[in-house]
């Protein structure tokens, strides 16, 4: 059945297809990454707090690099730095953020332009299989006319759907891409100035331990 659509499309059906194909691909890798990047924020945090206040740096790095993370990563970089000034932990964690925040946003802007270009393939085909209804009744036997007149309009049809069905899974897939991105970026946010303020409060109490 799909088939038999599909080869009533004509032409205009296989840019489409090549369009669809492009937005499952993409789709599906950033699914994935995401999915394997997102952390509960809350819990890393609450297995990092004591070990970073009471100065177990080593350890809090150990506990980042048995969940690797883009959020784990970066926050692991800014501890190496522990030892320096508040501003090089910041410049350790910002550093290793210019690595890992194109790794999750990369692609995901396709899905939208995909979606748009599939759209107006879909429209391409309609507006040239209307075309071709059209002018291919101008001067056939009347008896002729609606068969050819139905077939060209079934071809314009056929891409329309097409079209429409391809550009709507890929603006869906853009906006759930989206949120999950956005998620994933405000993890990081809070986990990186969680980081710095447990680094900045493991080091006063190791002064009050001093004094």
């Amino acid at each position: 059945m799909l088939m038999e659509h599909f080869q009533e499309g004509g032409w205009g059906m296989w840019p489409i297809l090549l369009l669809l194909g492009i937005t499952l691909f993409i789709a599906i890798d950033r699914f994935m990454y995401v999915s394997k990047s997102k952390v509960d924020i809350d819990k890393l945090m609450s297995l990092l707090k004591s070990q970073i206040v009471s100065g177990n740096v080593q350890g809090a790095i150990n506990t980042c690099q048995a969940s690797p993370a883009p959020v784990t990563k970066i926050i692991a970089a800014g501890l190496r730095r522990a030892g320096g000034s508040e501003h090089e932990v910041q410049q350790g964690m910002d550093e290793e953020a210019l690595r890992e925040l194109p790794k999750i946003e990369k692609r995901t802007g396709y899905l939208a332009m995909l979606g748009n270009l599939a759209t107006l393939a879909g429209l391409l085909g309609t507006i040239t299989g209307l075309i071709k209804a059209f002018a291919g009744v101008a001067g056939v036997d009347p008896s002729m006319k609606a068969t050819m007149l139905s077939k060209g309009i079934s071809e314009a049809m056929n891409c329309t759907a097409f079209g429409l069905g391809t550009g709507i899974l890929g603006l869906a897939t853009y906006a759930i891409l989206n949120g999950m991105t956005q998620a994933v970026l405000d993890g990081i946010n809070q986990g990186t100035v969680e980081t710095l303020n447990l680094v900045v409060a493991g080091r006063g109490g190791e002064q009050q331990q001093q004094y």
